[in-house]
């Protein structure tokens, strides 16, 4: 059986692990147990393997969350159905990160119009977050809103921080319109990122990304702070590696930015008091 304490490793490479843990126990390990689930289907879409193995590597996670739901989860799901039991979590959120998962698979994403953008966004970010906000206690309408803003926010600084990396993969999420806008007319993703409009495109994205977190601060001021801490840690340290590449710049070369685990701890000390 897959003990908690695993699901707490597969998640201690992440960013937000600090601030998960300072949820209480039962809470902390529903999110360890999400992420790992969230952290395994990623690794499958990410994976250089041959497109169909991976489809069917996550129809298997469809399959396997059937069984959990059905009251009838594989060992090694045995923890992940104790949180989604606890915590009423939703198989239809869970489904959607897959089929997040699944438009990465299915083809190399370059340059999606702005429709496909915000689905992807809601299928890889919003639907985690709509599962995170159950786990945390906030009240449906306003956690559904944050779980859509702060997901938004989250995925877009994401897009921005990883250029490079996700160009090495074959893909660029930066929205086709804005390519336009700028003057860029490929879509190849070293091409893209080579070219000296890049920053014009990519500063569209910025103010979106701004506008989202400015929206999931709006709803967690107005929520009970015990119930907000985590996703507080989330957004501001979110929010800070996107000052950090607005500073940086998008031009190339772009040096890659990522927070130091102590700015990450101050950050949740700060959110204790």
């Amino acid at each position: 059986m897959r003990k908690t304490t695993q699901a707490a490793e597969r998640a201690s490479g992440s960013s937000f692990y600090t601030g998960m843990r300072i949820l209480p126990r039962a809470q902390r390990e529903a999110m360890f147990e999400i992420y790992a689930f969230c952290r395994a289907v990623d690794d499958i879409a990410d994976d250089p393997g041959p497109r169909e193995g991976r489809l069917g590597a996550l129809q298997q996670w469809r399959a396997d969350l059937a069984a959990v739901f059905a009251g009838a989860p594989l060992p090694q799901l045995a923890g992940l159905a104790r949180a989604i039991h606890s915590f009423d979590l939703r198989h239809d959120d869970f489904l959607a990160v897959i089929d997040g998962m699944e438009m990465d698979v299915r083809a190399d994403i370059r340059a999606p119009d702005r429709a496909t953008l915000d689905l992807y966004c809601d299928r890889v970010a919003c639907a985690v977050g709509r599962l995170s906000v159950r786990v945390f206690g906030m009240e449906q309408k306003p956690g559904l809103a944050l779980a859509h803003h702060l997901g938004r926010a989250l995925q877009l600084t994401n897009i921005l921080r990883d250029l490079d990396e996700d160009a090495a993969l074959g893909r660029l999420y930066l929205p086709r319109e804005e390519l336009q806008a700028a003057g860029i007319v490929t879509t190849d993703p070293v091409a893209v990122l080579a070219h000296p409009a890049i920053a014009k495109s990519c500063a569209a994205i910025v103010a979106l990304a701004q506008a989202e977190f400015g929206k999931a601060a709006a709803i967690m001021v107005e929520a009970p702070r015990r119930v907000v801490r985590a996703p507080r840690i989330m957004a501001e340290a979110y929010r800070l590696i996107l000052d950090r590449l607005v500073a940086r710049g998008f031009a190339p070369p772009r040096a890659p930015v990522r927070l130091p685990r102590t700015k990450i701890l101050l950050i949740v000390l700060r959110n204790l008091l």
